[in-house]
């Protein structure tokens, strides 16, 4: 259960390529490994109304959450953690050379006692109906 969660501020579409750093992120969660392809989610949502910092129009963010299921180590999440953060730092570098541009990635672990799933694309991925 791999899910990543976009939020971003409205006027970063201006200046970067939302679309694209949603394939970036995509590659690096396959590449890395550590999360069943079958799994991966991942949703970008425009906040249609925010206020970041000091409140300066020209202020952007963009913020990202790993939900994941548990079981994985945190030397294993860090490290995806850190090329998911590395890939968005590279997609976005140039919000991040403005002052007015916050970035930030949390991972969360899902209680699996708490996590209610159906989802057949598991099946159909992996060759088991």
């Amino acid at each position: 259960m791999p899910h990543l969660t976009i939020d971003y501020s409205p006027s970063l579409e201006a200046r970067a390529d939302i679309p694209a750093l949603c394939t970036a992120l995509h590659k690096v969660m396959v590449r890395s490994n550590v999360f069943p392809t079958a799994g991966i989610r991942i949703r970008a949502h425009k906040a249609d109304h925010f206020i970041v910092a000091d409140g300066q129009g020209e202020n952007d963010f963009l913020a990202m959450t790993l939900s994941v299921g548990a079981g994985r180590g945190t030397d294993q999440l860090k490290a995806a953690g850190d090329a998911l953060f590395s890939a968005a730092q590279e997609v976005l570098k140039n919000p991040l050379a403005s002052p007015h541009f916050a970035l930030s990635l949390e991972i969360r672990i899902i209680d699996p006692d708490l996590s209610w799933k159906d989802t057949p694309i598991h099946a159909r991925l992996t060759g088991h109906s």
